[in-house]
């Protein structure tokens, strides 16, 4: 089973991101065991830049975009934070709210928003459980992957090792196809 694992691992290395939307059988060498898609996503509360507890229940009767990050101030993390605050007005008027998570504690995370004008929270998953209930915890810190929940709180979506310069623009995309079928 572990040459299979690596076979795997080696492929998806390869894979655009794009073909990383999924709930496959295969995801747990991404990360973890991934929820299954139609079905609740794990619910959690977690401590904000805010300085306030944010749940996920908090947005039912929206759709909510749930991303998973390493680090505040990483290169890759600033990216990915700066396209969806330059996509905010777009997620907003399709009724949808961005939740960032990350290991980093409340104090990063408000210095992290400070610094670059974010306007959506990032909550503190500070001991990996929620990044582990969600399948994206590498085990120090989470994995570069986004949830896409709907207004029922099921998971409508899954997109595993995203690239941050395109990544908002991906999640618009199939926030548009999944709104155009709901």
């Amino acid at each position: 089973m572990q040459a299979s694992r690596r076979a795997f691992l080696k492929a998806a290395a390869v894979l655009p991101a794009s073909l990383m939307v999924l709930g496959s059988p295969s995801a747990w060498a991404m990360g973890g065991v991934q929820p299954e898609l139609n079905q609740p996503a794990p619910d959690f509360t977690l401590p904000s830049n805010g300085g306030s507890d944010i749940a996920l229940a908090d947005y039912r009767g929206q759709w909510v975009v749930v991303y998973f990050y390493p680090k505040d101030f990483t290169s890759g993390c600033t990216l990915e934070a700066r396209r969806f605050q330059q996509d905010l007005p777009k997620y907003l008027a399709k009724n949808t709210q961005i939740l960032g998570i990350s290991v980093d504690d409340v104090d990063s995370h408000a210095d992290f928003c400070d610094s670059e004008g974010l306007k959506f929270p990032l909550l503190a998953d500070v001991d990996g459980a929620v990044s582990k209930a969600y399948g994206s915890w590498l085990g120090y810190s989470a994995l570069r992957h986004t949830y896409i929940v709907n207004p029922l709180g099921k998971l409508a979506a899954i997109f595993l090792g995203v690239s941050p310069n395109v990544h908002s623009k991906e999640v618009l995309a199939k926030l548009d196809e999944l709104q155009a079928t709901s």
